[in-house]
């Protein structure tokens, strides 16, 4: 999508789009939108021939969709898909956008400061480096429900005091959501610590431990990679996962993303920034509903709106265009 496109939307006051990360990916993921719009199916064909391999096949057989390395450039190449459709429907540009650790990508790209082609790339390599970075099986990212930040780091530096590896807070999802990610006996010993605190935990079926200090091998071969990919200041603005704010220049951004591999996603922190920017409502630019879904328990959103199929995209569009005043 041209950036002349990007700027010739209507640009709104009041919502915010995000873009998901790898989770939320399904098999047949946008099949019933391809049917109805060429651009979805014409977006994965330029994604593809860029990485070399096809995308859209292995979003709708499914083959491959586990393997972090495939499953990254399907996700992003899926979001761009969906924000590619909210332009050619007359969406506005949004105030804001906000991308949850892979989604960040998706939120450059849409925002012009990357290519979608250059970003595939990137993102098939960010998941290979980050499946060799630590050996099958031996790392592991587990949800802590039910107690609060300040808890679950502690339970953390108790079970890391122990000398035997680490496990540490990879995602600050909501309020009494806290995802931990690290060595999988440690993360093992904290899921048994929360639970006797009261909390609930669920272990999640990933392949990687992402945003925690194993990545950090990860992180060192991929910044080589981001210092020779064509990058420029977005169009609009991106809330960066490591510190919940928009960089001030393309250096501070290709850190960011850098850190992004082996530091925490503050997403809390990023839908307070939301809200306090005056952001009332959110759509979510990706296959499903879990930020969108996140967003609807803040005080000051009221509305958020997932867009992956024809009938949620145009509820969207006609709520949000009527929100912004765009349309009566």
């Amino acid at each position: 999508m041209s950036a002349k496109r990007l700027d010739q939307a209507a640009l709104a006051t009041r919502t915010a789009f995000v873009f998901p990360g790898q989770g939320s990916q399904k098999v047949g993921m946008l099949a019933e939108l391809a049917e109805q719009f060429s651009g979805i199916q014409a977006t994965f064909a330029e994604a593809s021939e860029a990485v070399g391999f096809d995308l859209w096949h292995i979003a709708q057989s499914g083959e491959g969709l586990d393997q972090t390395e495939f499953t990254q450039p399907v996700l992003l190449t899926a979001s761009i898909a969906l924000w590619r459709v909210w332009l050619e429907l007359g969406g506005v540009a949004p105030k804001y956008l906000a991308g949850h650790s892979l989604g960040e990508y998706s939120a450059l790209v849409a925002a012009g400061a990357m290519s979608l082609g250059d970003a595939v790339k990137l993102v098939n390599l960010r998941g290979k480096l980050m499946q060799s970075a630590v050996p099958q099986g031996m790392g592991g990212m587990a949800a802590i429900l039910g107690l609060d930040d300040a808890k679950v780091l502690e339970l953390c530096e108790q079970i890391n005091m122990q000398g035997r590896g680490s496990v540490e807070a990879a995602n600050y999802n909501a309020q009494g959501q806290v995802v931990i990610a690290g060595d999988k006996l440690l993360v093992e010993a904290v899921m048994a610590a929360a639970k006797e605190q009261g909390g609930k935990v669920i272990a999640l079926p990933v392949s990687v431990p992402s945003h925690c200090s194993l990545m950090k091998p990860a992180a060192e071969k991929f910044a080589q990679a981001l210092e020779e990919t064509a990058i420029e200041m977005p169009h609009l603005p991106v809330i960066q996962n490591v510190n919940a704010k928009v960089a001030a220049d393309v250096g501070e951004l290709r850190q960011a993303l850098t850190a992004q591999l082996y530091q925490s996603v503050q997403w809390t922190k990023t839908m307070q920034m939301l809200q306090d920017e005056g952001i009332q409502y959110i759509a979510e630019c990706g296959p499903g509903n879990v930020l969108a879904n996140l967003a609807k328990r803040l005080p000051n959103i009221e509305k958020a709106f997932p867009l992956d199929s024809r009938s949620r995209m145009e509820d969207a569009l006609n709520a949000i265009l009527v929100a912004e005043g765009k349309i009566a």
